[in-house]
């Protein structure tokens, strides 16, 4: 059955789901991940990013760190979560880090994911309807969260909400929505949200996120992934529950 806070909302939030010992070890792992992308990417860091991705990838972490982060992903504690909003088959899509722009003055913004896709407002509407795509955050400090339109994952933009996302007619993409709810989050909290719903993040406190993405098991979803970002057959064993990767793996094989 369809979580039915999720059905509605487009997201929810699970209270300390998480004990400090099985944080402490993932975060260890991704303030290294953390450290190195800032030193490889540290103009792009000091004048606007506001996240990276690609945690599990081989360039800054060893085999061993990213075991550790596929292990969290695949243990039975999260896909238990997981298979009461894709029952079918989910899949592994992308891992992301979330922190705060360096510039104190740099804004927020509206969007949904689908957004970025290079599709048009018709294709998007489809996208919309038809495919899942959701975040798992799992923040590793307080923080204030993000801000979301509720249901807005299952129905399009209403003028205000289109004209503030798009910047049309003048209106800026960091500007209060009406229909806006802010979720402040903690650590041990994991936060469930619909990538296609309108959302932005909250810039502030020490603020760092690390998100899972999931997606049905759809060849044209799966597209986005990196093969380098996937753990190998060895690794697989070693996992509580290794099927969202071996479902990803063999979808990019065909």
């Amino acid at each position: 059955m369809l979580n039915p806070e999720y059905k509605k909302n487009g997201f929810f939030i699970v209270k300390e789901l998480f004990n400090p010992n099985e944080l402490s070890k993932l975060e260890e792992v991704i303030q290294e991940f953390h450290k190195s992308w800032i030193n490889d990417n540290s103009e792009f860091y000091n004048n606007k990013a506001v996240n990276s991705a690609y945690l599990t990838g081989t360039k800054y972490l060893d085999r061993e760190q990213r075991l550790t982060i596929f292990q969290f992903i695949g243990s039975n504690k999260i896909m238990e979560i997981l298979k009461t909003l894709i029952p079918k088959g989910p899949a592994f899509m992308n891992t992301q880090l979330f922190f705060n722009p360096v510039n104190t003055d740099q804004k927020n913004y509206w969007h949904r994911d689908l957004q970025y896709l290079e599709k048009t407002i018709d294709e998007q509407k489809t996208i919309l309807q038809t495919n899942n795509v959701i975040h798992f955050r799992i923040p590793l400090r307080p923080e204030p969260g993000l801000e979301l339109v509720p249901g807005s994952h299952e129905h399009w933009d209403i003028d205000e909400e289109f004209e503030v996302r798009a910047e049309k007619n003048g209106r800026k993409c960091f500007e209060d929505l009406s229909a806006g709810e802010q979720v402040s989050l903690n650590k041990s909290d994991l936060f469930v949200f619909s990538a296609n719903m309108i959302h932005r993040g909250l810039y502030g406190l020490d603020r760092l996120a690390f998100d899972i993405i999931f997606c049905d098991s759809d060849p044209e979803l799966l597209k986005y992934v990196e093969h380098d970002c996937l753990p190998n057959n060895e690794d697989i064993q070693k996992i509580e529950n290794p099927n969202i990767f071996i479902n990803t793996i063999s979808l990019m094989k065909e």
